[in-house]
């Protein structure tokens, strides 16, 4: 068993939270990771408001355990979004692209985690001071908007640097990421690439099977050049997005490429022309399985490496 401050925090009974992934996160599959222990939650992203109050109502038919929702700062939607959060309280919010300061007080007052995912020390500090009851420090190997410090070399530094619990994110495929994210101070993980290829996901089953055929190389960072770095599996758009990048092609042309790209290939399956955010463990996606057979295997093989790791140290 491998419990920790976050599962008393959250009400879990493993620390492994699933990322808020938009248009992958949905109710089926944070359902399917709250009842198997984990953290479950739903990715908003641009969607608008009435389809994420549907998705916080199936998931309320679907698990009695707690769940949450990712919420984008930059989304149109966002104020309605709170205003949803508010009337339906869910456990946690995750929130990304922003300082959720303002939100925090009347989600709190719901009993409502709020929980930002960080990429550098100093937004941990600045948002430690707005009262979030914890972080994310999410490093660039992960999948989606990155920032450009690695998951061993922000996480420690951001646990030193704040007093609130920390979660780590990013290249966290098993046990063997739980185990070294809690060795680097961390209190649990944040996991979405592998979540894609759940039963419960509701991705394309194209989707699915591009990941599954991923190697360790395949994925590549798009948008650097215009200050928004993107971790993508590689495919033929963002083969378009390396040229015009390179071709020094103005921001409005790079970022008029993208729009409408993800729910392109997670929702209608095309992976050549759409874009495939995934993690750089992504080949180490073997499968399609249950969310809870996942679950398994993560606290499994954590405490197989935890024995591992006690056989070949000896205090003196």
């Amino acid at each position: 068993m491998i419990h920790t401050a976050l599962c008393d925090m959250l009400g879990i009974a493993y620390p492994i939270i699933q990322g808020g992934m938009a248009w992958v996160s949905t109710a089926e599959l944070a359902a399917a990771v709250s009842e198997a222990g984990g953290l479950g939650i739903i990715g908003s992203g641009q969607a608008p408001p009435g389809w994420l109050r549907e998705q916080i109502e199936l998931a309320r038919k679907l698990t009695s355990k707690p769940f949450g929702v990712n919420v984008m700062l930059r989304s149109p939607f966002v104020e309605d979004i709170m205003t949803i959060l508010r009337e339906e309280p869910v456990a946690v919010v995750t929130t990304g692209a922003g300082n959720p300061g303002k939100y925090v007080p009347a989600l709190r007052e719901k009993g409502t985690k709020v929980i930002p995912v960080i990429s550098s020390v100093a937004l941990a500090r600045r948002l430690t001071r707005s009262g979030v009851d914890a972080l994310i420090a999410e490093g660039m190997e992960s999948g989606g908007h990155i920032g450009d410090l690695t998951t061993m070399a922000l996480v420690p530094q951001v646990v030193d640097a704040v007093d609130i619990p920390v979660i780590a994110a990013g290249g966290v495929f098993d046990g063997r990421g739980l185990v070294a994210a809690l060795a680097l101070g961390a209190v649990g993980v944040q996991m979405g690439t592998r979540f894609i290829c759940a039963t419960e996901c509701t991705v394309h089953q194209k989707v699915k099977e591009f990941v599954l055929k991923a190697k360790d190389r395949d994925t590549m960072i798009t948008g650097a050049s215009a200050g928004h770095p993107v971790r993508v599996v590689r495919n033929k758009l963002s083969r378009i997005y390396a040229e015009m990048e390179k071709n020094g092609a103005p921001f409005e042309e790079i970022e008029k490429l993208g729009v409408g790209s993800l729910r392109l290939a997670m929702v209608e399956g095309d992976v050549d022309n759409g874009t495939v955010m995934a993690g750089q463990i992504c080949a180490m996606v073997r499968q399609i399985q249950p969310a809870r057979d996942i679950i398994v295997d993560i606290v499994n093989s954590a405490g197989k490496v935890l024995e591992h790791l006690n056989s070949l140290v000896v205090m003196e």
